[in-house]
């Protein structure tokens, strides 16, 4: 039975028996404590914690996950994948235990031809949380499962909270035995593999508080309205009902293996290692392209840099299955042709993600190959030490700094007869992940408790008037202080207060907040911010400029219009600049992100290099044209479906509900879903002045652009600087480039004159050098504090002409000198110097430390800097004591 089948199978039997079918949620999720969806139940949040009405009473879906807490199991146990998906069945204060228990029950053990999914009864276990009479007894009365198959557990495994204050109770999951070619018997007890869990009942019935942990807390009584939550793992039924050994191996996966292997020329099935290594490969490039998909890029933080690291973990992983050169234009195309009929996004958008993955790997190829460099570079100087393991630090750092897996380090050290302290790495590699997560629970406790607002939601959706009106009476609904429901708010207080109606806009979308004031009889509130906390609720941030403000009070939000207007003025340039990209780039310059505020814009668009002089004249051209042409600014509120059909943009990641918000300038040509303020016709955008390029990533571009009165001006000031320039320089505008490079030529002339000058003046100064050498211990040292130097590389000649000089006897040379803002020190030693002990890098290393930097190098010639010039006789004196010591 193929994964598509099932999972089309489920959606059919609970629309059947009253679930409306919901379509699957966006990878990236709303929820700021939160990356990713990282469960099924992530979309329903609002509904199941009560913040926000639910707007059916049962639900059914098919949702896409990412986890990665687990990443290090994928590949080594049958059931780990980091992008899967869940098949969920929900009911918000309808049927609770008996009907989630008889609905799985029923779909699981119906006959395949029957459009059930065929379970023999006999091969399912059921667990209960160990408190829980009434599941238990539902089971042996509902089914034919037999006592000794309902097993009893603890909060561990079969109590569900979120790990705060709120909604939990006891769940009831349902495992398949493989039999006992995969384990032992006993059951799910056992923890063992042959036992796999495919579906998770939550019955959401407790309210929890003091919660110390996930499993200890206080239980303040019941809900009013009992949930049910349920989870059935798609890849696991399927690679179940396809009578493979692991998730890997199903019908959206294994093609993906597949192509790995052809393209590593090894077998899958002969050597273990390289087993783990084949599924790592099709778990993590799958789950590349379901991120690309929904609009998450690679980059160095949040929700990039999990996606980075999958694509980086398999590009590892071929490497160590033995290709060293791109595999990612074949494995990428393997898993869309396998995902594409579940998900067809994954083809018509193919191109662009194509584009992000093969700029990616060519960036972490290029990578390997200098951190590559950087090991050989260790390993030698290991080695020349007389070492016989690279530091746990030394790994780090090319695991941190350069993205350079430990994996390769290990291999490529075994090579070179070396080890890796491995406990240092893992130590170091223990202690950021502390911090992550200790930053993770900071900002979770911080931002994610949104039950503050469900009493306030459960008044309604506060009514936006801002696309028509400036102004709008209202009444006071809440007011929060500190997170903490008041009735009131006096003078210098910062707040939030809760409307049901009004004209402020809230930040979305790309545009930001308005500026205005909420005003009422007796008080004035200055508008610090609006935000939308939950869905369909509005709160403004505001600060209490005079008189209080209570609860059920009037008020009116009045929107500071001039700023509005330059905000309006900017998004509408927003869609012109994307128009124009589009225009000028072609369909694939799609949007990734986007900032207007008043009088400034920026947009990030799908591009893989560099915007030519010519093509940014172009693009800012077409969209002054158009502001020039005054076309009309249209909207219209339709259906998704119908918007996309008329070939509307939507801004990826974004998330939109059934009825969406299309904006039209000069009908087609910038056709948007939008929910966002705009002019009413382009003319009134004024004028579009395109001011910067720049990467934001790879395959990632930037342009910023100033707007309305803001390009005004700074087009006047560049008018200004350009007449200061003619006039002081006496020449035309026309010929100021000529003349600028002709006086930037003569400066770079006088400046390589005077470095050579300078140059020969140092040199000058060997001889002398020499004849001052001393004796320490067994060497000839000179030490000397030069003062300035042009260069490190001047000051570097200096030292070995120095050293040339001292002849054959045993010498060093340190010389210091200030390079620039900083001091810097340069040690050389002949052969016979290096024979009796004195090693230039170590020398280096020493002098550096005192002048609070760090430095080192070969044996023969090394440097070191740092920050305090003050300290470079002392710096000086460390290299004579230590040789003095040796």
């Amino acid at each position: 039975m193929k994964t598509a089948e099932i999972a089309q199978r489920y959606l059919d039997y609970f629309e059947k028996n009253g679930h409306t079918i919901v379509p699957s949620a966006s990878l990236v999720t709303d929820d700021p404590a939160l990356l990713f969806t990282v469960a099924g139940m992530v979309p329903f949040i609002p509904y199941l914690s009560g913040d926000v009405p639910a707007p059916y009473p049962r639900a059914a879906d098919v949702q896409k996950c990412i986890r990665t807490l687990d990443i290090e199991e994928v590949g080594h146990t049958p059931r780990h994948g980091t992008f899967f998906q869940m098949l969920g069945n929900w009911s918000f204060g309808d049927y609770f235990k008996e009907g989630a228990i008889r609905f799985a029950w029923e779909l699981l053990t119906t006959p395949d031809a029957d459009g059930g999914l065929g379970f023999d009864p006999k091969d399912l276990w059921v667990t209960v949380y160990e408190e829980d009479d009434e599941a238990h007894d539902l089971w042996l009365t509902l089914t034919d499962l037999p006592e000794e198959r309902i097993q009893r557990l603890g909060k561990d495994t079969n109590y569900w909270s979120t790990g705060l204050p709120g909604p939990a109770g006891p769940c009831s999951e349902i495992f398949f035995d493989r039999g006992p070619a995969y384990g032992i018997d006993g059951g799910p007890a056992t923890d063992d593999d042959r036992y796999v869990e495919i579906w998770n009942l939550v019955f959401m019935q407790y309210e929890i508080t003091n919660v110390q942990s996930k499993y200890d807390f206080d239980i303040v009584g019941e809900l009013p309205h009992k949930n049910i939550d349920t989870g059935m793992g798609l890849e696991r039924v399927a690679f179940i009902k396809q009578g493979v050994d692991n998730m890997y191996e199903t019908d959206q996966v294994r093609p993906v293996l597949d192509k790995a292997v052809e393209l590593s020329g090894r077998t899958y099935g002969a050597d273990h290692q390289d087993d783990i290594r084949f599924r790592v490969v099709a778990d993590h490039v799958r789950s590349s392209l379901m991120l690309l998909s929904d609009g998450v890029t690679p980059s160095n933080d949040g929700r990039g840099y999990i996606l980075r690291r999958l694509m980086r973990r398999a590009i590892r992983s071929m490497r160590l299955l033995g290709v060293e050169g791109a595999t990612f234009k074949e494995l990428f195309a393997a898993s869309r042709d396998a995902m594409k009929d579940a998900y067809p996004i994954v083809e018509t958008d193919y191109p662009r993600m194509e584009q992000y993955a093969l700029a990616e790997e060519a960036t972490f190829l290029r990578t390997l190959a200098s951190g590559s460099n950087l090991l050989d570079e260790t390993i030698v100087q290991t080695k020349g030490a007389g070492g016989s393991s690279v530091s746990g630090s030394e790994a780090f750092l090319l695991h941190d700094t350069y993205g350079f897996p430990i994996d390769l380090t290990l291999e490529i050290a075994e090579e070179a007869g070396l080890t890796v302290d491995r406990a240092a790495f893992d130590a170091l590699m223990h202690e950021q992940r502390t911090r992550a997560k200790t930053d993770a629970k900071a900002r979770k406790r911080q931002l994610a408790d949104t039950s503050v607002y469900r009493d306030l939601r459960a008044l309604g959706e506060t009514s936006f008037t801002g696309y028509t009106d400036l102004e709008t009476a209202s009444t006071v609904l809440g007011i929060l202080v500190d997170g903490v429901s008041t009735d009131r708010a006096a003078t210098g207080q910062i707040a939030e207060v809760i409307l049901a109606e009004t004209a402020l806009y809230a930040e979305s979308g790309g545009q930001v907040a308005d500026k205005g004031v909420i005003v009422g009889p007796g008080y004035e509130l200055d508008v610090l911010d609006v935000q939308r906390p939950v869905p369909g609720l509005i709160s403004h941030t505001v600060e209490v400029t005079t008189g209080e403000v209570g609860v059920g009070q009037p008020a009116t939000t009045v929107v500071d219009a001039v700023n509005r207007r330059a905000a309006q003025q900017a998004h509408s340039a927003t869609h012109l600049i994307h128009a124009a990209l589009r225009d000028t780039l072609g369909s694939s310059a799609t949007q990734t992100g986007s900032l207007n505020r008043a009088g400034y814009m920026r947009f990030d668009f799908a591009w893989g290099q560099a915007l030519s002089d010519d093509t940014k004249s172009e693009i800012e051209e077409i969209a002054n044209n158009a502001v020039r042409d005054n076309l009309e600014v249209t909207t219209r509120v339709l259906a998704l479906d119908e918007a996309k059909a008329l070939g509307a943009q939507a801004l990826f990641g974004e998330k939109y509900g059934d009825v969406v918000r299309m904006v039209d300038i000069g009908g087609p040509w910038s056709r948007e879903l939008c929910g966002g303020t705009h002019v009413a016709t382009s003319a009134e955008i004024g004028l579009i002045n395109l001011v910067g390029e720049q990467s934001v990533g790879a395959s990632n571009r930037r342009v910023e652009a100033l707007v309305g009165l803001d390009a005004f001006r700074s087009l006047a000031a560049e008018r200004a600087l350009v007449s200061q320039l003619t006039s002081t320089l006496k020449t035309p505008k026309e010929q100021l480039p000529a003349r600028i490079a002709e006086l930037t030529a003569s400066l770079k002339a006088a400046e390589k004159k005077i470095a050579a000058f300078e140059a020969k003046a140092l040199g000058d100064r060997a001889p002398g050098l020499a004849e001052a050498a001393r004796a320490v211990g067994p060497y000839r040292l000179v030490a000397a504090n030069v003062g300035t130097a042009s260069s490190g590389d001047d000051l570097r000649t200096l030292a070995l002409q120095v050293r040339d000089r001292l002849g054959a006897d045993a010498a060093v040379v340190a010389l210091g000198a200030q390079v620039g803002n900083r001091p810097v020190v340069i040690v050389a030693t002949n052969e016979a110097a290096r024979s009796a002990g004195a090693k230039a890098g170590a020398l280096a290393k020493r002098a550096a430390g005192v002048l609070g930097g760090g430095g080192g190098g070969r044996d023969d010639v090394a440097q070191g800097g740092g920050t305090d010039a003050s300290a470079l006789p002392a710096a000086l004196d460390a290299v004579a004591s230590d040789l003095g010591a040796a």
